[in-house]
């Protein structure tokens, strides 16, 4: 380890190191939760933001985990502090965590920002955690290490591997065709989650937190250790030692974060099979760093990186228990490292390259070779056309083949109640070849962009066999989910966007190799309905909702607040100490 700083030069010195009263009255405060001058005196002063709530299944070990942290930072030399943070928990809070990634994002920066404290272990995992601590620690800049919660054991039921999500969808149908009971419900709820940790199949919390290692911000492999497993144990007293060591290093977020780590980032992404939302999440990151990240980049990655990880819902059949096991993250990183920008830094003080040098990989079923992958280009496709002229997104690796060309009729759905009631209606005008679109379900529009995007297939179609159509909407859906689903359209239909002016049987065109989206009504026609268009309430009139109403941008910009991204005003100086 280098040292680049003095004692002197840490940061928390600023509140406990002067002789004046202010100090004086930190350090009494200090004294009076049972701490000794020697045990923060030139020292490193770690926050260890923590994510843990009563309310956050993914979360539940972060409240012996911290103490695992604390036992690493203390042996490194530093001194801990828990900062309890916002806890998003992707199953319970509504309407949605995406309403509130951003006030985690500003609940992280400013706990930084406010208190004393030289470098930071950021503890979260479930999906929305993982970019909004980021977010917020990427504005601040000082030393950071983010620990990734892990997934949960894999699912069981009557003998058959259940995945999270993925298999509630799946069976939610049979159940809908009148094929599972009651009690064999409950049995599947009790199955299907069997440990602390996040969703297990490749959702939005695990290819979150292995975008995180890919970017350099995890310890390497960090992201595919189960939450149970004990190597979690020692790589969150890792993580606490490693920190220490990086604030005496000065390696901060913007050193790590450059434009090829965030490529490297996407590739990954592209090779794991990963979430849809990992496009929003990464562009407002990317922009936090000052790096101008679009959907052209994932495009491009989409063209020339197959999907190597047979996991669900891209893979049929291995869940991230699976993939831990035949090599993780670095194993798969060591397949397309001809891809990657190899030279990049990472969290660990070692390069990427460094990082998977001596990676292996155990089972070739689990993580392909290039030559044989589960699909030959990338898990996403950017979309544009006359119906999304600023782009969607589609998991075509995720969906039944026949739709990766399509043109079918619409049928227009204003809000989820009505869509809901309709697709339930045993005499609903519906075929396998229509387009279910759902409007006003975008940033602004949900409120929040909810995971409504995988739209249940008409329950009159379910009966019949279909399991899988074209839906097309402004909203995003689950990591988890798969099908034919059309999401993120931009600009969205709650503001005016095209989206908003389809009306039942209009004919609807989709070309995924080619990329393009199109609604086939003639220019005059569209030309007619904007004029005619009028715009929606506002969702609110108060609160943090009107703020959010206000800043919020779209899903093609990252959904940041405009106020939060890096190029809007001057930098934020160091709080005052009088």
């Amino acid at each position: 380890m280098t040292k680049n700083k003095t004692p002197d030069q840490l940061r928390s010195a600023r509140w406990f190191a002067p002789d004046d009263l202010r100090a004086f009255g930190h350090r009494s405060r200090a004294m009076q939760m049972g701490y000794a001058p020697e045990e923060w005196r030139d020292r490193p002063v770690i926050a260890i933001i923590n994510t843990w709530s009563d309310a956050q299944p993914c979360h539940m070990h972060f409240k012996s985990r911290v103490d695992d942290v604390k036992r690493g930072v203390l042996m490194a030399g530093g001194f801990p502090m828990e900062l309890p943070a916002l806890s998003l928990s992707e199953s319970l809070l509504k309407p949605t965590t995406m309403l509130y990634r951003n006030m985690l994002a500003m609940d992280a920066e400013e706990l930084l920002r406010g208190h004393p404290v030289d470098g930071v272990v950021l503890m979260g995992g479930c999906d929305k955690t993982t970019p909004a601590l980021l977010l917020g620690a990427t504005s601040m800049n000082l030393p950071a290490i983010y620990l990734p919660a892990g997934p949960m054991l894999r699912g069981n039921w009557k003998g058959r591997t259940l995945g999270s999500g993925s298999d509630a969808w799946k069976y939610w149908d049979e159940r809908r065709a009148g094929k599972i009971s009651d009690k064999d419900w409950v049995d599947m709820e009790a199955g299907i989650a069997r440990s602390y940790g996040t969703c297990m199949t490749m959702g939005t919390a695990s290819t979150m937190t292995a975008i995180a290692e890919s970017i350099g911000m995890t310890l390497p492999g960090a992201s595919s250790i189960p939450a149970a497993d004990a190597n979690h144990i020692r790589m969150s007293s890792e993580a606490g030692r490693r920190i220490v060591e990086m604030v005496w290093e000065d390696l901060t977020p913007q050193k790590i974060q450059t434009r090829q780590a965030f490529e490297n980032a996407i590739t990954v992404a592209m090779a794991m099979g990963c979430s849809t939302n990992a496009i929003i999440h990464l562009i407002a990151q990317a922009r936090r760093a000052g790096q101008d990240i679009s959907l052209d980049d994932f495009e491009t990655a989409s063209r020339k990186v197959p999907v190597i990880a047979n996991v669900r819902p891209s893979g049929d059949r291995y869940l991230m228990e699976d993939f831990f096991y035949a090599g993780g993250l670095p194993g798969l990183m060591s397949r397309i490292k001809d891809h990657l920008h190899l030279g990049c830094m990472t969290a660990s003080g070692k390069t990427l390259g460094e990082n998977i040098a001596d990676a292996e990989v155990y089972n070739d079923d689990v993580i392909r070779d290039v030559a044989n992958p589960i699909y030959k280009e990338g898990a996403l496709a950017v979309l544009k056309g006359n119906l999304a002229p600023d782009g969607c997104v589609i998991k075509p690796s995720a969906c039944d083949p026949r739709f990766l060309k399509h043109t079918g009729p619409a049928l227009v759905f204003d809000d989820y109640p009505s869509m809901k009631k309709a697709v339930d209606d045993p005499d609903l005008d519906v075929t396998a070849d229509h387009v279910l679109i759902l409007r006003n379900a975008g940033p602004q529009g949900g409120p929040g962009m909810p995971e409504w995007g995988m739209l249940p297939i008409p329950t009159k179609l379910v009966k019949q066999g279909v399991r899988d159509m074209v839906r097309l909407s402004d909203a995003r859906m689950s990591g988890t989910s798969y099908g034919a689903c059309i999401l993120h359209v931009s600009p969205e239909s709650f503001i005016g966007g095209p989206l908003s002016l389809v009306r039942n049987g209009d004919r609807i065109t989709i070309d995924v190799a080619a990329r393009t989206i199109n609604l086939d009504v003639p220019e005059a026609e569209l030309a007619k309905r904007r004029a005619a268009w009028r715009a929606p309430e506002r969702r609110f009139e108060r609160g943090y909702g009107w703020m959010f109403s206000r800043h919020i941008k779209q899903a093609n910009e990252g959904c940041d607040f405009d106020f939060l991204e890096t190029g809007f005003g001057k930098p934020v100086g160091e709080p005052s100490i009088y």
